[in-house]
């Protein structure tokens, strides 16, 4: 009988509060920063939750607002960067930055 007591005095209480902590942490989340369109694709500039990093998803121009992106880009470390990557692989715009992108 005492050691039942201990248990629910003692050890679950503890148990109860440890097993709390991980859920009190924030979620990280990513953050969408812009939306467009270029040639036959339109995007979607996503940066982490710490702006640390960009990625573009990539879709046909006719795809469906609810289909799977048609690419997920590497990372960039800014926004021009990605923008400018998109602008020259998918728009088929003539920047003169697009040589160093490509």
């Amino acid at each position: 009988m005492k050691l039942i007591q201990i248990l629910k005095v003692g050890v679950i209480p503890i148990l109860t509060v440890l097993s709390l902590l991980p859920a009190s942490n924030p979620a990280l989340a990513d953050y969408l920063n812009s939306q467009g369109a270029g040639g036959n694709y339109r995007y979607e500039l996503w940066s982490t939750d710490d702006n640390s990093g960009y990625y573009l998803k990539i879709w046909s121009s006719e795809a469906s607002s609810n289909s799977d992106a048609y690419s997920t880009s590497r990372a960039f470390t800014s926004t021009r960067e990605a923008l400018i990557y998109f602008d020259c692989k998918y728009a088929g715009r003539n920047l003169p930055e697009c040589p160093n992108v490509l």
